[in-house]
């Protein structure tokens, strides 16, 4: 999502984040384009240069007890220097009084007033958690998610490959879908990948020849889950003589998503393969690798070290 009205805020996020309507009604209709707050003390006292117009205006407690200390003439002046601007809403924090200069403001400019009961650094934790997700960046992947052993594994490949079938495989193994066939992921905070399925299409795998299938009614609550953060991707491609699949795993690959770097593997497909094996394998060297264990690296080094121990005792 690209914006967010005001009326979309108070509607959807009203009372988690202990929002209410004071005055200005009239500009609901705005909207917001990320989860930023400012606050704009400054902006209050005159310096308008670094003044950010497009985030919400957070007044707290500072704000709030500055406007209190300024005559009533001087204080609708100092708020007239934030409102002269199409600022998105302000919202007011903590249980403080609202002063009736804010009310006209917010009345004559059309721009909502709302306020908070929560504190102001708790408001300003609680608006970045809920919006952070909307404002995320994101795209949709054609492919499955499952949770295996705890690692995200994102299975890709052409139509028809068996990326679904996989999926159900390793449900049937104890394991947890998360999406099937369309797998939209975001970019959190920190460069974390979460992906989880568009809601329409949610608990269900289409396996073809047998059609759609609820996997939440089939295998139960533990079958499923509603986001993984996606750790590895996993391409499945049909055999190919020409290609040179990874042998040895000293060379990881990777591959940049959403300006995050994942490790990718390639897994050739041909009748017989047990490819829900291998899907678990990745997973547990994958966690075998954040624990500081290189599987590959390790039996390298002691090919390395035999192969020199030879050498050593034939120069003897």
């Amino acid at each position: 999502m690209s914006e967010l009205t005001i009326k979309d805020l108070l509607s959807t996020y009203g009372r988690l984040l202990g929002l209410k309507i004071v005055a200005g009604e009239k500009g609901l209709h705005k909207s917001i384009n990320g989860s930023d707050a400012h606050r704009p003390g400054l902006a209050l006292a005159g310096f308008v240069e670094l003044f950010t117009l497009d985030q919400i205006q957070l007044l707290g407690n500072t704000e709030v007890e500055y406007l209190r200390s300024l005559t009533p003439v001087r204080r609708r002046q100092a708020l007239e220097i934030m409102y002269q601007f199409d600022i998105p809403c302000v919202i007011l924090t903590g249980h403080g009084r609202v002063q009736p200069e804010l009310r006209q403001l917010a009345e004559e400019r059309a721009i909502p007033l709302l306020k908070s009961d929560f504190n102001t650094a708790k408001f300003t934790h609680l608006i970045h958690f809920y919006l952070d997700g909307v404002f995320a960046p994101q795209l949709s992947v054609h492919g499955t998610l499952v949770d295996v052993d705890g690692v995200g594994l994102l299975f890709r490949g052409r139509s028809g490959i068996g990326k679904s079938e996989v999926g159900l495989d390793l449900v049937e193994r104890g394991h947890r879908l998360v999406a099937d066939d369309v797998v939209i992921v975001n970019r959190k905070a920190q460069g974390i990948l979460v992906g989880h399925s568009p809601e329409i299409l949610q608990d269900h795998v289409e396996i073809r020849g047998i059609g759609i299938i609820d996997v939440k009614k089939m295998f139960g609550v533990r079958g499923t889950r509603r986001q993984k953060r996606v750790e590895v991707l996993v391409n499945l491609v049909d055999w190919d003589n020409e290609f040179t699949y990874e042998r040895l795993g000293l060379e990881e690959g990777r591959v940049v998503v959403l300006g995050v770097e994942l490790p990718e593997v390639y897994i050739p497909l041909f009748p017989g393969k047990n490819i829900t094996v291998i899907a678990e394998t990745i997973a547990m060297d994958y966690l075998l690798r954040l624990d500081g264990q290189h599987s590959a690296q390790e039996f390298n080094q002691r090919l390395n070290d035999k192969i020199k121990q030879n050498k050593d005792s034939n120069t003897k």
